[in-house]
């Protein structure tokens, strides 16, 4: 068994070098691209340029004016609120439009934004929002700027209620219209993530004349009320966002913000150092020990809330069998993996499906996860009738980071199993649909959301979800169901967190996934770059009535 372990580790290494260079690596040691949720950024910590952010004493007038240029690590296919699915498409919306409430800073408390003020009645469901009376849509072909009213807000909620892609807003019944500046929510049942699911980019404001005036392609026109305006979006290249001077927030400091999307790390390390970009978003591997060791350029790292996952077919193949399940998590040597993938601090060895950040996380149940144990994974899997292995077809993004894993768990599995993987590729949208469809025998996914644990155990592991890319796997038992209806109709958190920790237990307990990292924000900035902030979330915030980000000339 040891020499075998040490092949294995072996291999692991070869294998994130061949496909560090099939990615484009521009260095000699090797690549990896993953992410994390760590505290502790490692031995390197003495290279990290502490300077504050946002420190630098000048007259207000000089900090306006220059174009940012950013470059995200995914393209950003479809800016519709109710149709994007991948974090960094949220990451533009949010710059365009605004939400009624947003989290502060540490995610720690809901502060208004489009609303003023806001209240639920004793049920808990059903919410009123007092609306901000200054505030303009940006102008666009079918509107010119015009004044946003409750009708906006109630158009685009019972939009996202109805036809949002990820169920962002399933629990909202309908808006009712109070008043021009005035509005109720009334909910399907008690819900008390209502509040937290407003916060998602899925739930900005829009102008009903741009959605149905440009129908399809809203997307490529998103139309909103935030600091930014949409100039141009060149698809799977670049969007281009300028100042909105009728915003009701403060003035944004900067004339505008392209984003590129720049999918390979190396590409956006190298981007950054030459000053073609003053931003890299997601940082991975060797780019972040180059950033961190150059003079002219910064990092901003922050724990952040996304899990980095395996999800095995319930409904249909071997892996709707419990054992096999079991005995594919056996088989995998997730420490070892980690090792090879993450070599600069980017994240910690995951357990389950909510960051150890989330307040409904149970350390306890960390135990309750199968160990590495390869003999009796083939026990396991001889008992279910696959003592020979058996062909299964893996699903995952065109990403390197994600081939890396699905390379490395081919290699496992075939070692240990006999289980000859087929690993298919495609890019996001393709992806995304295959995963909703229920079809996929495996699927390498990510998941990040917000600190409440309903927006990871509903949107995964609810039989309502079914069908969606969250419950893509086709989990369903109707006691964890009952659970988390329960839970989100409690307002007390501690009473909350007990039920999501029950239904955490029987959802660990089913080997419905393999939860392999949790995933460190790491962005490189340019030392020019002064005010950016970013979330847990991966939300960025550029112009808010708390940041205003600016250039140094």
């Amino acid at each position: 068994m040891k020499t075998k372990k040490t092949k294995i580790i072996s291999i692991l290494t070869a294998i994130c070098m061949m496909v560090s260079v099939m990615t484009g690596c521009t260095s000699t040691e090797n690549k990896t691209e993953s992410e994390k949720p760590t505290d502790n950024i490692g031995e390197t910590q003495e290279n990290i340029d502490q300077e504050p952010q946002g420190e630098v004493d000048i007259p207000e007038e000089e900090k306006y004016g220059g174009v940012l240029t950013m470059a995200l690590s995914a393209v950003a296919s479809n800016l519709d609120p109710i149709k994007f699915t991948g974090t960094y498409e949220d990451q533009i919306i949010r710059t365009i439009g605004d939400t009624l409430v947003a989290y502060n800073h540490d995610m720690t408390e809901m502060v208004g934004l489009l609303a003023t003020e806001w209240s639920a009645n004793e049920a808990g469901d059903v919410y009123n929002f007092k609306l901000r009376d200054d505030v303009y849509f940006q102008k666009g072909k079918y509107q010119d700027g015009r004044q946003m009213t409750a009708e906006d807000v109630k158009y685009s909620l019972e939009r996202s209620a109805k036809e949002s892609a990820l169920n962002r807003l399933d629990m909202l019944d309908h808006v009712e219209i109070v008043n021009d500046f005035e509005v109720n929510c009334y909910l399907k049942t008690p819900n008390a993530a209502f509040l937290a699911a407003l916060n998602n980019g899925g739930n900005i404001i829009v102008p009903k004349e741009e959605v149905e005036g440009w129908g399809d392609n809203f997307g490529a026109h998103l139309v909103g009320t935030g600091p930014f305006a949409m100039k141009e979006m060149i698809t799977d290249q670049s969007c281009e966002v300028v100042r909105n001077d009728n915003y009701w927030g403060p003035k944004p400091y900067l004339d505008g913000v392209i984003f590129r999307f720049i999918t390979d790390v190396n590409m956006r390390s190298n981007a950054l150092r030459s000053g073609e970009i003053q931003i890299a978003n997601d940082l991975k591997d060797e780019s972040i020990k180059i950033i961190r060791e150059d003079k002219n350029l910064k990092t901003n790292e922050i724990p952040g809330m996304q899990i980095n996952y395996l999800y095995m077919n319930m409904i249909e193949g071997p892996t709707a069998d419990i054992r096999v399940r079991t005995a594919i998590i056996q088989a995998l040597d997730i420490e070892q993996m980690n090792k090879a993938l993450y070599q600069y601090g980017e994240a910690d060895r995951a357990y389950m499906p909510l960051p150890p950040i989330s307040w409904g996380y149970d350390k306890e149940l960390e135990e309750s996860v199968p160990k590495y144990d390869p003999e009796a994974a083939k026990k396991l899997l001889a008992e279910a009738g696959y003592p020979d292995g058996f062909s299964m077809e893996y699903y995952t993004s065109d990403s390197s980071s994600a081939m890396k894993v699905a390379t490395i768990f081919q290699q496992y599995m075939k070692q240990n199993l006999n289980i000859d993987v087929q690993i298919k590729t495609a890019q996001w949208g393709t992806f995304s649909a295959m995963g909703a469809s229920g079809k996929a025998p495996i699927y390498g996914m990510s998941w990040t959301w917000d600190p409440d644990p309903y927006f990871y155990l509903n949107q995964m592991f609810h039989s309502n979800a079914i069908g969606s890319l969250g419950n893509g796997q086709g989990f369903n038992n109707p006691e964890v169901d009952k659970l988390l209806d329960d839970a989100v109709k409690i307002s007390n958190q501690e009473e909350r967190a007990k039920l999501y920790k029950q239904a955490l237990k029987i959802i660990v307990e089913s080997n419905a996934q393999i939860n392999y990292s949790n995933i460190k924000i790491i962005d490189g900035l340019s030392k020019k770059v002064q005010g950016y902030d970013s979330y847990a979330d991966r939300h960025i915030v550029i112009c808010s009535p708390e940041v205003n980000t600016w250039l140094m000339k």
